[in-house]
């Protein structure tokens, strides 16, 4: 299955969802993505009305950017690296503070198919979920192509997310 078919079927229960509390709270979210590169954010804003709640979806991939514009620490990103716990941690509660929204995500991973180690292996990727004043970090690993770790760390952060939002 392609990646944008993926995107139109299997998603859109979840968008619908979000849409469906997101308005009805009068709530608001942000994004924050490394490797999935933005495609959190287009799943997102793919149906119309998004903007009531969509606040701000940002690409981080250098780690530069990571600490100028969400605060992530420089100590974090050299002790742990940008695929770690703290790091996603502290880039959900900096994208959240940026957009001022109540809540946040945030993706850090190693897609593949090059990157990866034995400690930090292809498919690893770390969420980082804020929600009313709580951060919550996951790791999980995904299997298959670059495109299937993408599009399976996309489905999970939205899950999860709704999880957390109930």
């Amino acid at each position: 299955m392609s990646y944008n078919s993926f995107m139109q079927s299997s998603l859109s229960t979840l968008i619908d969802a979000f849409d469906r509390r997101l308005v009805l709270r009068g709530e608001t979210i942000t994004v924050v993505e490394s490797c999935t590169g933005g495609a959190l954010a287009s799943a997102l804003t793919g149906i119309s009305g998004s903007s009531q709640w969509f606040r701000l979806g940002l690409v981080t991939y250098a780690d530069q950017f990571k600490t100028e514009l969400l605060g992530v620490s420089q100590e974090s990103l050299e002790s742990e690296g940008a695929v770690s716990r703290t790091v996603v941690q502290e880039m959900v509660k900096g994208a959240m503070k940026l957009a001022r929204a109540d809540y946040g995500i945030a993706i850090s991973g190693i897609a593949g198919p090059g990157g990866g180690t034995q400690e930090k292996p292809v498919g690893m990727v770390w969420f980082g979920f804020g929600c009313n004043g709580h951060v919550e970090a996951v790791r999980m690993q995904f299997s298959g192509d670059r495109n299937a770790v993408r599009v399976q760390s996309v489905e999970f952060s939205l899950r999860k997310m709704l999880q957390l939002m109930e």
